[in-house]
């Protein structure tokens, strides 16, 4: 079965930093893709950062740009979201999401591309 775990969500103030974590298991074949996407109270969910785990290219949303870093751990098949200079607008529930085949590069934020998504882990960030 497969399952991804978030974990590292927090409150944190302005300007602060946060780090999340997903650990992805049970996939027969390692997932080509693994991201993070994040959805606040209202609005649609949106992309913020996805690597290519084969090949180690990485995408963001410009809002994150310079600011989020997503990194894997491939022997334990784990993605990594290394936020820094958080702003109250990143605040939103924050969901680790995978895919096993390839996509187009420019496809990589669509939440439809996706198969296979965590439960979510909550990000406040407070003025």
């Amino acid at each position: 079965q497969v399952q991804l775990v978030e974990s590292g969500g927090d409150s944190v103030q302005a300007g602060g930093s946060l780090k999340l974590s997903c650990a992805a298991s049970g996939f027969v074949i390692n997932p080509k893709y693994l991201g993070w996407f994040r959805q606040a109270p209202g609005k649609e969910r949106e992309g913020v950062a996805v690597i290519n785990t084969g090949g180690g290219s990485t995408y963001y949303a410009d809002s994150v740009k310079g600011r989020f870093t997503i990194s894997q751990d491939s022997a334990a098949n784990t993605v990594y979201l290394q936020m820094d200079s958080l702003k109250p607008e990143d605040t939103a529930m924050y969901y680790c999401a995978a895919r096993g085949g390839l996509i187009l590069d420019r496809r990589w934020m669509y939440s439809n591309e996706y198969p296979y998504w965590g439960q979510g882990t909550q990000v406040t960030v407070s003025s």
